[in-house]
């Protein structure tokens, strides 16, 4: 059978299981791994043991034993411990899979009486791997890094290889032009200010973002007198801040520039789903008699993209 007689939900057929895991992957775009960034994370149990714990969550595996498998929904509610042997005397890498095991495809467990989807331990994989060594359906979510002579599992030998299928991104861009002159900045000043009438941008920070890619443009910024030597940089929120960029201008006179700031910041837990403020700031760096400001012919041009990694 070439095509699939009957599209899902048409009324009156009956539907594959194959047709539902085609589903899948067509909704998932053929990507797999965990849904969200908290999903199926692996951590030490409370008291460290012999044995390490898979968090709640969800996510996609995608068939790889027929070309057509499919893709299959597989979630986890409430924490599973898994255990993992101590090692010898020399140290070992293990690999903690969420492992399918669809009978239609291979192996011979029953799905009414048995365990189709679970969690799985490659022992002696390599110490740098992060991808399934073998052609077996699943999605890897840990590495173990367990020192010589070792039975107890601490999160120190935990790395965190989990991947999102599908990682959330949003992408805002910002302009902002001052109404009046800012108070100059000089060249002495070698501390940093913030262009007094330039107040930035408040930017409400999405619940899942993992990390913020931040440019801030500065169109025309204004030189003014000797030589200036100075660099600028953003704040976003208290805690933040984007690499300064240096400013060496070697003339005098009035005079405008461009200059652009970069970077690409990691958001702190406490930062996910409030408003952080976005702003640009300046400082001298060799104490030259030069000055920057900013006025009614600067534009500022903000461009800040959110993403979701594991966590």
């Amino acid at each position: 059978m070439a095509l699939f007689p009957a599209p899902i939900l048409t009324d009156g057929a009956t539907h594959s299981a194959q047709q539902f895991r085609m589903l899948v992957r067509d909704l998932a775009r053929g990507a797999e791994g965990i849904t969200q960034g908290t999903d199926l994370k692996v951590t030490q149990l409370s008291t460290p043991g012999t044995s390490v714990q898979v968090g709640d969550g969800s996510g996609m595996v995608r068939g790889r034993v027929a070309a057509f498998q499919g893709t299959y929904a597989v979630c986890n509610i409430g924490a599973v411990s898994v255990p993992i042997a101590s090692t010898g005397g020399s140290p070992r890498s293990d690999m903690l899979i969420l492992r399918v095991e669809d009978q239609e495809y291979e192996g011979s467990i029953n799905p009414v009486t048995g365990q189709v989807a679970y969690f799985q331990v490659i022992s002696n994989v390599s110490s740098s791997a992060t991808t399934i060594p073998d052609g077996r359906t699943g999605i890897p979510l840990a590495r173990i890094d367990i020192p010589a002579s070792t039975s107890t599992i601490t999160n120190a030998m935990i790395k965190d290889i989990r991947v999102i299928a599908n990682p959330r991104r949003e992408s805002r861009l910002l302009t902002q032009s001052p109404a009046t002159a800012s108070a100059n900045i000089t060249g002495s000043a070698l501390s940093y200010s913030y262009f007094s009438t330039a107040a930035g941008w408040n930017i409400a920070i999405p619940s899942w973002a993992t990390t913020v890619r931040v440019r801030v443009d500065i169109a025309g910024l204004r030189l003014t007198v000797n030589p200036f030597y100075g660099v600028v940089r953003a704040t976003f929120g208290a805690s933040l801040t984007a690499q300064a960029t240096t400013l060496d201008d070697n003339q005098s006179g009035t005079r405008r520039i461009n200059t652009v700031i970069a970077d690409t910041l990691t958001i702190p837990d406490a930062y996910r789903g409030t408003t952080q403020l976005l702003r640009a700031q300046g400082a001298g760096a060799t104490g030259n008699t030069g000055t920057m400001s900013v006025d009614a012919a600067v534009t500022f041009v903000a461009q800040v993209e959110f993403e979701e990694a594991a966590r």
